[in-house]
């Protein structure tokens, strides 16, 4: 009994270990690209690692007090980001309002996540 309890809750961590976050993301055009914006969620604590588009490989900031580039952003729960948001992520490029892009997103673990992004109207 005791070997089979063991052997669910081992089974149940693996699987919450391997599961994917989530996320619902939009662009909000802004001077020089455009701003990331929506709502990513992890079941467990995470970090985003970093965000790609056709157009390259966006900027990860801590925006408290300035805006600084940093390695990842934590994700614990759900994290709001938009540009009012303690985290920013940032596009460089020329979008237009209603284009569709594939986002890549890494997490940690080597985990990829792949998101449609629409551009918003500025």
């Amino acid at each position: 009994m005791k070997g089979t309890l063991l052997m669910v809750i081992m089974l149940l961590g693996s699987a919450l270990a391997l599961q994917l976050p989530s996320a619902t993301l939009g662009l909000r055009p802004s001077f020089a690209g455009a701003i990331l914006e929506g709502r990513i969620s992890s079941a467990r604590d995470d970090e985003l690692l970093g965000v790609w588009s056709g157009g390259g490989r966006a900027r990860l900031l801590k925006c408290t007090p300035r805006c600084m580039a940093v390695p990842s952003i934590p994700v614990s729960g759900t994290v709001v980001l938009n540009a009012d948001s303690a985290y920013r992520v940032a596009l460089g490029g020329s979008f237009k309002s209603g284009q569709k892009l594939v986002l890549v997103l890494k997490f940690r673990d080597q985990k990829i996540l792949n998101v449609n992004a629409t551009v918003a109207r500025q």
